[in-house]
């Protein structure tokens, strides 16, 4: 029996993150600018394995978080291009709590990333 071994796509990536106590506000809740951090991570990690080029962010746009993230939750930042040009590319990243077996995975952050070639 002759095996295959697919190659991964370069221009997608999938982040585990815990969220842990250092990384919350009063409200017991990841906070805000750590999120921003957490997201810019994984479009950073994208960009760079899909040029295999060094990059630096340009630009965030359309953060948004959509529900709190509790200290302890297991966040699961998924990582894609969506856009490539001449020396610059957009990473979109999506953030969803780790959902049980059987269930949907609920999106808590997202943001676009413009990130250019040095």
């Amino acid at each position: 029996m002759l095996h295959t071994t697919e190659l991964p796509r370069l221009d997608e990536l999938t982040l585990p993150e815990l969220v842990l106590p250092e990384q919350s506000n009063p409200y017991g809740t990841l906070f805000g600018p750590n999120a921003l951090a957490l997201l810019g991570k994984a479009a950073f990690l994208v960009a760079t394995r899909y040029t295999r080029q060094s990059v630096v962010m340009a630009s965030a746009g359309a953060i948004e978080f959509r529900r709190p993230v509790p200290v302890g939750a297991l966040l699961k930042l998924a990582a894609r291009v969506v856009r490539t040009g001449r020396s610059s590319l957009t990473a979109r990243v999506v953030g969803c709590l780790d959902a049980a077996p059987g269930t949907r995975a609920e999106e808590v952050l997202r943001g676009d990333f413009e990130l250019v070639a040095v």
